[in-house]
Formats: structure tokens, sequence, C-alpha cells
């Protein structure tokens, strides 16, 4: 899905009244994300994220009624419109200043102390969209490329799975970055819950771990994040696994762009050669 096909999917939604400057694109990444007057429309790749999508707008309700600072849905369910799950959230205002790693870590530890919602979550499937994002990249990753990575996701699967938790399991985030916490007004608040799951907590630590070992994320902010926590995941036995395989689906996300952008082409090939080098330091460049 490109940016055409996802507002061809907000004008059959009756969003935008028809003028294709009313709808501003602000992300496309999972999901192609508009600011649309004073809502926010999510549009998925596919029906299949439909569940999804109905399970975001449940952990919506749910953090509001548990009192975590999140964005709050404006429509109860999602649409399906020509194929593609589309959900409506109230906008935020303006932010005040980038979301820090402090903002985080104190969402965090709002999250990991809720006990279990009124609903069921899943597990935190972080290897179950690789063959999605393969599929979806088709003929533009060389076929090499893609076995190497269903192999590497086939072993890091019974590795994670054998894991021993220094915390005890129970709801995170999933995909755990500052660049998911919008500090407006009345403070910070999470953003982007669709991977919101019953898992390891480690799940939602060794994402900012991977963002200071591949994305460049300066060494003080790593430690402000691990000191507003209270602990760093690296120093548990189980981070070099789990940061595996965070990997793994990290590099088969980029592939599911490299049909129709070059530059994630280059950047899927760069991680899948650092990859089968064993290179650990090998930096990578965030879409």
């Amino acid at each position: 899905m490109d940016e055409a096909r996802a507002r061809d999917v907000l004008a059959a939604a009756g969003l935008g009244g028809g003028d294709p400057g009313a709808a501003v694109l602000l992300a496309l990444g999972e999901n192609a994300v508009f600011a649309v007057g004073d809502v926010v429309a999510k549009v998925g790749r596919e029906a299949a994220l439909l569940e999804r999508a109905e399970r975001e707008l449940a952990v919506s309700r749910w953090f509001a009624a548990s009192g975590v600072p999140a964005v709050r849905a404006a429509e109860p369910g999602p649409r399906l419109v020509d194929g593609h799950p589309l959900t409506l959230w109230h906008r935020l205002p303006e932010a005040v200043r980038p979301a820090g790693p402090e903002d985080l870590a104190a969402l965090l530890r709002r999250v990991h102390a809720l006990p279990a919602p009124p609903f069921a979550l899943p597990p935190r499937d972080l290897l179950g969209g690789v063959e999605r994002w393969l599929r979806l990249a088709g003929g533009a990753v060389d076929p090499a490329d893609a076995a190497y990575l269903r192999a590497r996701r086939d072993a890091y699967a019974g590795e994670v799975a054998a894991l021993t938790p220094h915390l005890p399991p129970g709801p995170v985030h999933g995909d755990a970055l500052p660049r998911n916490v919008h500090v407006g007004p009345d403070g910070p608040v999470l953003v982007d819950l669709e991977t919101v799951s019953a898992d390891l907590r480690e799940h939602d630590l060794v994402v900012m771990a991977l963002a200071r070992d591949r994305y460049g994320m300066p060494a003080e902010e790593y430690g402000a994040f691990v000191a507003a926590y209270g602990w760093d995941v690296r120093d548990w036995e189980g981070c070099a696994v789990l940061r595996g395989a965070r990997e793994t689906a990290s590099c088969a996300w980029v592939a599911q762009h490299a049909p129709a952008n070059p530059r994630a082409l280059a950047e899927f090939r760069h991680r899948v050669s650092s990859l089968r080098d064993g290179d650990r330091t090998a930096r990578w460049h965030a879409f």
C-alpha cells in the first residue's frame, strides 16, 4: 500500500471531503497515518489486520479506564474500507517538546504495573510479521535474503519461547520507543497501541537497547532511560536472544517498503548483510 492507495481509502470512507490537501500524511509504515481535521486516521495495509485494529481500540479504552495517558479513539470500532481496516483517533495537541527517554520509561512503568485487562491480549508475536512483510516485498528482494530471514526467524522462535524472564510477565507496549510518545501541554502520552500484548516485560526494554546499539541513540540517553525505569535489560542473560529476534523482525519489516522505495531496498540489503556477517555494531537507519 502506497500513499495514493491510502488516500483512495480515505476518500471511500468519506474523509477529507474529496480535497487531497485536507488529509496530511503523518507516517507511512505498517499503517498510513493521516491528520484529517480534528482526527487522525490510520489505514492498515490489508484486511487481515482488522482484528488487530479492533484490539488497539479496546486497549485505548482500557488505558483510559486505568489512567494510563494514551491516545484516545474517536470511533468505538474500526471500519473495513475497500479491504483496509481504518480507525479514527482524537488528534493530539501540538507537541511542546520532543519526547525523551525518561518520558518513555515513566509511561512503561505505568503500563508494566497494570494487571491483566478484561479482554484477552495476545503474546508479543515479535516474529509473526516476518512472513507477511516478505510476502509484501515480493520479487523486490533477493530470494536468498528472504530465505535467510525465514531460517533465522525459525531458529529464534524456539529460543525466545524458552527464555526465563527477570521481570514478572504482563502487559507491554510492544514497540517502546520515544517516537511512540507525544508530549503535549498535559504531559507525555503513549501512541501506536497496536502491539500492546501480554508477554515478557523485557520486550519493551530491549527495544531501547537496540536503539543504542544499532540506531545511534547516544549512550547518555540510554543511561537516562535505564535510570528512570530502574533496570538495565542488558544485564539479563536473555537479552541477546530477544535482541536477535527483534533484529530479524526489524530487517523483514523494511522489506515491505522495498518495492516502492529504493532507500528501503538499500537499507534492507545493508541490514541482511550485517546480520550475515555477525556485525553487531553496524549502524542501521530508521524508517
